[in-house]
Formats: structure tokens, C-alpha cells, sequence
């Protein structure tokens, strides 16, 4: 029986590479034409989306950083879609005090690179350079509408922006230092909750393991990510947990901040990501709604599912978008009134209604 069962797991494991390595063949063509894009630009630009997360930082320092010691005599800088700072959990990522607002970049790039967006609009200030640009690509795990590059490698399926971007400089022979390793081990890491999130699949243990193995730091990405928060986010923390309510009978659950919330404990908006998993957490909800009040008045929501349900109808009905399992919009109006339009699409998808209504 354990003969049998070490040859049944290693099939699964050869499986599993070949699965990948069949991916990868699939995208050949598109992996050659950006690397000849890249090879033919003297000016690169590389950006995800706004409001960064791991995995759009992690895939445009990762990226960027395996280019630029790859092509040390082209000129590539790393954007920031808008003029927000880096999160503060993120500042340790390998390249991060090079990123520049796109505002501030006044170039016309040979190349323009985006990461970790599906629609140009999400690219924020970024967009305007990308929009100068001779030419435009994309890698990305999103869904899309329509597509605004030249050349995309789109896989929904793909775990995180930074699978795709492993996988291309694997195909391409380009050099894994421990520096882009670490960069996408964070975005591999976050965008699947530790590897805890629905998201998480064979492929995603493979490309972990190549990462570590070409220097990443699982110990200390965990500790800069999840075990270092400040205690003025730990006191902000708690007033979410005592905010949070279920409707439609605990499958449904929500809960919020205000703007003076965040200025009374001395915590900025970029240190927020976090807080949904707090309402995610808790027993018997399969999907819930984080909001936070933005400075403008307007007000960000952050929606996850902890089961087959998708979320994503219930973001794009508020002009927003992301995954099945998570997903996210932007709400025109106060805390109170998005939780009036956001919650019964939440409870008519715990009920059965698969397709959520517009506001």
C-alpha cells in the first residue's frame, strides 16, 4: 500500500508539471513576442493597478528587477498608478523606494507594461502613460471585457499576476535572483491568503517551490505581511471586529470604518487590506463586505466569498471588479447607503440568485 501510494503521489506530481508546462507552451507565442518587445525598447514602464496589492507590487518590482539585470542598459522604471505611498507592509519588497507616482513620470515609453489590471481605467494615472506609449502589454489573472495591449497573456485561472510573470521569465531563461523571488513570493502569497484562499491550486505550490528555490523568504514575507502590524492598527482593528453584523440569516456578514476612524488611531487608508479578512473569518459566513470611508468622501468596498459563490456580479454592479472568491469596488455616496445597495445582492446570492441586479 505505501509502494502504491508514493507511485499514485508521484504521477499527481508529474501531472501537475506537465499541466504547467502545457500552459506554458500554450502561451509560446505571446511569450516570445513580449520578450522581443522588450528587447527592441530602449524606455519600459512597468505599473498595476491602483490601490496596490501584493501581488500588483510584487509583479511589477519582480518584473522589473528580472528586465532590468537581464537588460542592464535599458532605462525601466517602476509606477505607481496613483500618488498614494506604498503600503507600509510592502516597503520591504526588493525595489519598493524606486517605485514613482505615473503622475511624476513624464517619459513616452517604447514599452509600457501592465500587471495585475484588466481594464485600463484601473491603471489610474498610469493610464495617461500607457496611452503615450509605442506600445502596451499585459499579464494578468482577471477577467476582461475587452483588452487594451498588444500583447496579453490572460489566465483567470492563474492563482496571482506574479504565476504568469514566474512563468514567463522561466520560459524565457531569464535569471531568478533572490530579490525577484521575494517580490513574487509576496504577490503569490497575499493574492492567495497564505494558500488558504479557493484560488490556491497545484500550480501554485509549483511556482512557490521554484521561488523559494531561487532565494525567496516565506519566513520573513510572513513576517513583514501578517506579524508586524503597529498597534494603532491593532486598536483600529478592534473597533471593525465590534462593528461586525451578519445578515440573511449568519451567511452574510459586514462591517466598516470611517475616515475619522482611521485619522483618531493614526491609520492611513494604505494599511487597510487587511481588515475584510477580519469579517471573512468568521463561522458560518460564506460571503461578507468590508467598506471603508475614503478622505473624499466616497467609500471603497472589499468583498469576499468563502465558498463556490461568486462575487464579482456584486462588484461589477458597482462598476468594480477582481475575482470569484474576491473582488472589489468603489461606492459614490456614504457608508450607509452602500451598505443599503450592497447588502441584499449579497443576501439574494447566498439565496440562490447567481445573477445580482445594478443598483
Amino acid at each position: 500500500m505505501r509502494v502504491s501510494s508514493m507511485a499514485s503521489d508521484a504521477v499527481g506530481a508529474a501531472q501537475v508539471i506537465l499541466d504547467e508546462r502545457a500552459v506554458q507552451l500554450a502561451y509560446a507565442d505571446e511569450y516570445w513576442s513580449i520578450f522581443e518587445a522588450i528587447d527592441a525598447a530602449d524606455t519600459i514602464a512597468i505599473s498595476g493597478h491602483t490601490s496596490p496589492d501584493g501581488d500588483a507590487l510584487g509583479s511589477t518590482l519582480g518584473l522589473g528587477l528580472a528586465l532590468r539585470a537581464r537588460f542592464p542598459q535599458k532605462r525601466i522604471a517602476f509606477l505607481l498608478a496613483d500618488e498614494a505611498p506604498v503600503p507600509r507592509i510592502y516597503r520591504f519588497l526588493p525595489g519598493a523606494d524606486e517605485l514613482v507616482p505615473a503622475a511624476r513620470y513624464d517619459e513616452a515609453p517604447d514599452l509600457f507594461i501592465s500587471v495585475d489590471c484588466p481594464v485600463l481605467d484601473r491603471l489610474e494615472d498610469a493610464a495617461e502613460v500607457a496611452r503615450r506609449s509605442a506600445r502596451i502589454v499585459c499579464f494578468d489573472h482577471h477577467p476582461a471585457r475587452a483588452e487594451f495591449a498588444s500583447i496579453v497573456v490572460r489566465r483567470p485561472e492563474a492563482a496571482a499576476a506574479s504565476v504568469l510573470v514566474e512563468e514567463f521569465l522561466s520560459f524565457c531563461n531569464i535569471p531568478l535572483t533572490p530579490e525577484v523571488a521575494n517580490c513574487l513570493f509576496c504577490g503569490l502569497v497575499t493574492d492567495t491568503g497564505r494558500f488558504q484562499y479557493q484560488n490556491t491550486d497545484p500550480e501554485s505550490f509549483v511556482v512557490a517551490s521554484r521561488l523559494v528555490a531561487a532565494g525567496a523568504e516565506p519566513a520573513r514575507i510572513s513576517l513583514e505581511v501578517y506579524q508586524s502590524q503597529r498597534i494603532e492598527y491593532l486598536h483600529l482593528e478592534s473597533i471593525v471586529m465590534g462593528r461586525i453584523r451578519t445578515v440573511a440569516n449568519g451567511r452574510v456578514a459586514y462591517s466598516y470604518a470611517y475616515a475619522d476612524d482611521l485619522a483618531r488611531c493614526g491609520v492611513s487608508t494604505d494599511e487597510c487590506d487587511g481588515l475584510v479578512d477580519l469579517v471573512r473569518s468568521v463561522g458560518g459566513v460564506e460571503v461578507c463586505v468590508f467598506l471603508k470611508e475614503l478622505d473624499d468622501g466616497r467609500v471603497r468596498g472589499n468583498l469576499r466569498s468563502k465558498s463556490a459563490i461568486d462575487i464579482s456580479g456584486v462588484a461589477a454592479a458597482f462598476d468594480g471588479g477582481g475575482h470569484a472568491a474576491a473582488a472589489g469596488f468603489t461606492f459614490e455616496g456614504t457608508v450607509e447607503e452602500a451598505l443599503a445597495s450592497v447588502l441584499p445582492l449579497l443576501s439574494a446570492l447566498v439565496d440562490g440568485d447567481s445573477e445580482p441586479s445594478a443598483r
